[in-house]
This record gives C-alpha cells, sequence and structure tokens, in this order.
C-alpha cells in the first residue's frame, strides 16, 4: 500500500473515531453540541427560571427573548438562547416545591450555567411595606411548611400555638403547637448543615440593589392602571410553602415570627439547589396580591409578572458575560 493511500485510511479512521464519540457524546448528553460545539465562542449561560404561565407570558410578550433551540429533559423544555444579547436557558418548572427544585438540578447539570435568576410573582405579607406592582429582591428566603408536631399541653411549645386561634375566644386545643423545621443544607465545599433561612448571593444582591435602585417599573395593563407608583424593595425576607398563604391570621403570624414580608411556593427550593450546587442565585418577586385582601385583578397580577420580569432582565443584562474555559 503506498504512503498515500495508508495516510488517507488514517485520516478515515480518525473522523470515524471523531463521529463516533461526539455521536455516544450527544447521546449522553443532549446540550453537548451547545456548549462545546465552538470553544473560542462559547459561554456560561444565566439560568432564567419561572414557574407561571404569566411569567412565561411577560418573557415572550417583551419580543427581548431570541430562541437558538429548545432542549427537552424530563418532559420540560429548556429554552437555549439570548435575552437582549444576552445568553440565557430559561425553564418554566411548574408549582410546588419538588418540580421547581428537579428543575433547577436538570438545569445545573445539563447546562454550563454561570448562576440563577428566579422572578415570580408573591403575596404581600406586609401592605404598609408591598402593595400590587411592587417587586422584592429578598435578601433570604426560607422554608416555612414544614413543621414539628408538639404534643398537647407539651411542656415545649412551638411558635405556632393553634390555640391562639380559637374564635371567638382564645383557648386550649387539641392541635396543640408546632415548630418550624430546618432543612439539611448539603454543599459542594461543606458538610451538611442545619438551617432555616438560606441567604441570596451577597455579591449578586449588591449587585442588584447596585442596578435596580432607579428602574421605573410598569403601573397600567388593559386599561387598568396601580393607585401608585411601583417600586423596587431590597433587604427584606420571604417565606415559601407548598401552600398558597390566602389566611390573613396566618399571614399575620409569618410577619410577626418570622418577619417575612412576602409569601410564594418556589423561592425557597431555587434557593436550596442552587447553594447545594455552589451556585450563584438571586431572587426576584413581583407583589400580585395581599394576603387575606380580595385578590387582584388578572390586569393587575400581569403587572406584577411584567415588573417582574422588566427587573430580571436589567439584572441579566448587568451581569458579566463569563466564558467557558478551553481544554
Amino acid at each position: 500500500m503506498s504512503r498515500i493511500n495508508f495516510a488517507v485510511l488514517l485520516v478515515l479512521g480518525l473522523l470515524l473515531v471523531t463521529a463516533k464519540q461526539s455521536m455516544q457524546m450527544s447521546l449522553r448528553n443532549p446540550t453537548a453540541e451547545i456548549e462545546t460545539s465552538n470553544c473560542k465562542i462559547a459561554v456560561l449561560r444565566v439560568g432564567l427560571v419561572l414557574t407561571s404561565e404569566n411569567s412565561e407570558k411577560a418573557l415572550l410578550d417583551s419580543g427581548l427573548f431570541t430562541n437558538i433551540s429548545d432542549v427537552e429533559i424530563a418532559g420540560r423544555t429548556f429554552h437555549v438562547g439570548t435575552l437582549d444579547n444576552t445568553p440565557i436557558v430559561y425553564v418554566k418548572t411548574g408549582s410546588q416545591t419538588v418540580n421547581v427544585a428537579t428543575a433547577v438540578q436538570s438545569l445545573l447539570l445539563k447546562f454550563s450555567i454561570s448562576g440563577i435568576v428566579f422572578f415570580g410573582n408573591a403575596g404581600s405579607l406586609d401592605e404598609n411595606v408591598l402593595v400590587p406592582g411592587d417587586v422584592l429582591v429578598p435578601e433570604a428566603v426560607a422554608f416555612t411548611g414544614v413543621w414539628e408536631w408538639e404534643e398537647f399541653r407539651a411542656q415545649n411549645k412551638g411558635k405556632l400555638v393553634f390555640g391562639n386561634y380559637n374564635y371567638p375566644e382564645n383557648g386550649e386545643n387539641l392541635l396543640g403547637t408546632a415548630a418550624p423545621q430546618n432543612i439539611t443544607l448539603y454543599s459542594p465545599s461543606e458538610d451538611p448543615e442545619e438551617v432555616f433561612w438560606l441567604p441570596v448571593s451577597s455579591s449578586w444582591f449588591e449587585a442588584a440593589t447596585e442596578e435596580l435602585k432607579d428602574l421605573k417599573l410598569k403601573e397600567c395593563h388593559s386599561g387598568r392602571c396601580l393607585p401608585r407608583t411601583s417600586k423596587v424593595v431590597f433587604g427584606l425576607k420571604s417565606s415559601t410553602s407548598d401552600f398558597y398563604v390566602k389566611n390573613k391570621a396566618y399571614g399575620d403570624f409569618l410577619l410577626e415570627k418570622f418577619n417575612a414580608s412576602t409569601t410564594d411556593a418556589a423561592s425557597a427550593a431555587v434557593a436550596l439547589t442552587s447553594l447545594s450546587n455552589g451556585k450563584l442565585f438571586v431572587v426576584i418577586q413581583g407583589i400580585s396580591n395581599i394576603v387575606g385582601v380580595e385578590s387582584s385583578t388578572p390586569e393587575i397580577g400581569y403587572i406584577a409578572s411584567q415588573n417582574a420580569f422588566h427587573v430580571a432582565t436589567k439584572f441579566v443584562n448587568s451581569i458579566p458575560t463569563q466564558g467557558l474555559a478551553c481544554e
């Protein structure tokens, strides 16, 4: 065999091996082409997480998202593209904390993500500070729906004393009391730790405070306007549980005992999953209603979604784009 023919066969063999490896990589990881197709321009994307139809509608109605490709993972669609020229992957998780945590974990495992920006709606527990249309960037979130029941007439009483809510008069109640439970925070760099409050990444919280402090928010939609100018609020705390809080007495309890200013069903799941993976994250909540007060109209709820998205977009575009390391 001539040297030229041998060289051609060698090159063809190497090409076949490379193709086979690429195909195997693609089958193992459907996002491999996105992440490694051109190392010179590959970047770490921001993970944009949302839970509701209203939040996704606000994103799509804005015209700021350019879709590049969609990736199906475990029944969810992860949309790869740019948000006003910033590389992102966004996913609608669905409601309830287990769905949120599962989707965020899939996002972090399958894509090269610099950090997580979560935006959605929440209920205000303190109408003196937050009203519909406002946006909160909390400094910490907690699961407040996990309780340890204390025995009736137990010596050590929990924070939630059911007898205090007897009607028409307070008194003993066979439900006794309940104490909030800590959760176990697993981390790639530290031993598991029992915690209650989950702090938002300090660097991103400080950046958000600087970038968003003077941001003007939307106040009208479909002819319906808010009664006052909306604002972005920083530094309060937020509660998360798997049940949507509508009861004013329970809302007042969360505000008094935990100093929580909002409640939702997702933020703490985003926080816990991000911290467990050592990723930066920030939470952005559009206030859609006041707990215990008659629900807002659909127009007001959508203004809250639009304002939360507007704040999220401004923050995402302020994050420096990071490149992937080439080996």
